[in-house]
This record gives C-alpha cells, structure tokens and sequence, in this order.
C-alpha cells in the first residue's frame, strides 16, 4: 500500500505545478507541448496520479523559470531513503521551508536533537537493531539540522511542554548536554524556544506533537505524527485550525526568559546528578 505521506508530498508537487503554470498562464496543453509531454499526462502530474521522469521535473523548471524547485523535490522523494517512508516528505518540506514552528509534549524535536539523544532515542525503538543501522538513522537525524546553520535558515519556533526537559532520555550526561545545546542555539538566536510549564494544566495539542510549515512561494503545510504514521496536512482549514491550537499553547507558555532560565536549571540539575555517580 502506497505511503500516504509521501503521496501527499507528490500531491503537494502537483499543487505546486498547476498554481505556477495557471500563474504562467498556460493550459495543461500549452506546459505539456513545451515539455514534450502531453496535456492529459501534465493533468495527471498535478492530480499526483503519475509521477513525472527526472527530465520532464528539469524542464518544467526551466519553462516556469521556478529555480529547480521541481527536479529537487523531485529527487528527494525518489531518492531519499534515509528517513521513514511516513516522515520523508515533511523532511524535504523543512528544507524548503522559510519558517518553522514545532510543538513537542514530550521528546525533543529531531531539529535540536544531539548525537547522544538521538542513539538513545533510537536505541529504545530499535533495541536489536544493529550498531549500522543506528548510526545511519543518527546521522540522517542530524543531517537535517543543517538548516539551522545555513545563513539562510528558516525562522525557527519551538514549544516544549516540559515533561520534555524532565525525562532523562540516555541518562543525565546526555540530557545536560542535550539541554546546553538548546541553550546555546536560543543565546546565539538561531532559534526561538519556549516552555510550556507541568502548571499549565490541560491545554490544546495535548500528548501530540505538532510541525508548522510556511514557505515563499507555496501554501502553509502541517505535519503530525503518530506510531509508525504521519500525516501532512495542506488543506487551508485545517491548517488554520491546528494554527490555532499552536497559538495557544504557545500564550500559555512562558516567556522565552523564563523558558531559557528553565532549560539552564534543568541542565545544571543533570549536570549535579552525572557528577556525583
């Protein structure tokens, strides 16, 4: 049975070409003469019922003049083997996003992960996995945070709830350098950090995690995930409506100061507790 993420992603890429070739002001027939394709199959890409070959994606960019978006979205849902079949379409979307907003209620987001919290998280769903296949999911997890190097990196916004700070995932050495890591990415401002405190009580998005997508040139997306499943969401409702509840959740959090004074603490806290077995 076909993902449904990644056939949402190629439905995303299909969106994408009927909103830019109705703005070119072309028909399916017109683009498809031009690409050597015809008119039906143009029809068929933007419905995601086919899939279009590398060199259709390469021209199609250069009649759109859309600065490859095509053949690397392209290549990335083709290629991309890396991350799971469920999560491989939001992982391209990061890269293409020009803001990004995350809500965690309990692990941290792949984002800020470090090294040792990325083994150990791995470890606990893959117990008999080999030391390879570990390895490489690592290093695909942080891979990903290369964005948040770029000099053209998206705006990042992050809402923890703070079972996230509370749970030793790896032990106290991997937690406080986990929770450094946070610190220092907030003090260098490459990212914006805020945690939702136990005192908050209930509150929207509860036990869920939750990305927000915008992009330059493209509808807002929403991504979630659940065991083994995820979901992108590109419907303009829905959207705003999970929108929302990211909205507020992250009024009910505390300030990015007192989030920041928070994390330090926490980390301190673990630093003590390694220090002292």
């Amino acid at each position: 049975m076909a993902n449904t993420s990644r056939q949402a992603a190629w439905e995303f890429w299909g969106a994408e070409l009927k909103r830019r070739r109705e703005d070119a002001g072309l028909t399916q027939d017109a683009l498809g003469r031009m690409v050597f394709v015809s008119g039906g199959y143009v029809g068929q890409f933007e419905q995601a019922i086919r899939k279009p070959q590398l060199d259709v994606a390469v021209r199609i960019d250069g009649v759109l003049q859309t600065d490859g978006f095509f053949e690397r979205t392209w290549r990335k849902l083709i290629d991309d083997q890396r991350y799971a079949d469920y999560f491989a379409a939001a992982a391209e979307l990061e890269r293409l996003a020009t803001k990004i907003c995350d809500f965690e209620s309990m692990i941290v987001p792949g984002l800020l992960q470090t090294a040792g919290y990325a083994r150990a998280l791995t470890l606990a769903n893959n117990p008999l996995a080999t030391e390879e296949y570990i390895e490489d999911k690592v290093r695909a997890r942080l891979d990903r945070a290369v964005i948040l190097k770029d000099t053209t990196r998206p705006m990042y916004w992050a809402v923890l709830h703070e079972a996230v700070l509370r749970v030793p995932v790896g032990g106290p050495d991997v937690m406080a350098e986990q929770l450094e890591h946070i610190t220092r990415l907030t003090r260098e401002r490459k990212i914006l950090m805020q945690i939702l405190p136990f005192a908050a009580g209930a509150y929207p998005l509860m036990g869920r995690m939750l990305t927000l997508m915008e992009f330059a040139d493209a509808p807002p997306t929403a991504y979630t995930e659940g065991v083994y499943s995820g979901n992108l969401l590109d419907d303009p409702a829905i959207v705003m409506r999970v929108r929302e509840g990211y909205d507020l959740v992250r009024a009910a959090a505390l300030s990015p100061e007192a989030s920041l004074a928070l994390i330090e603490s926490a980390a301190e806290d673990y630093r003590q507790c390694a220090s002292s077995t």
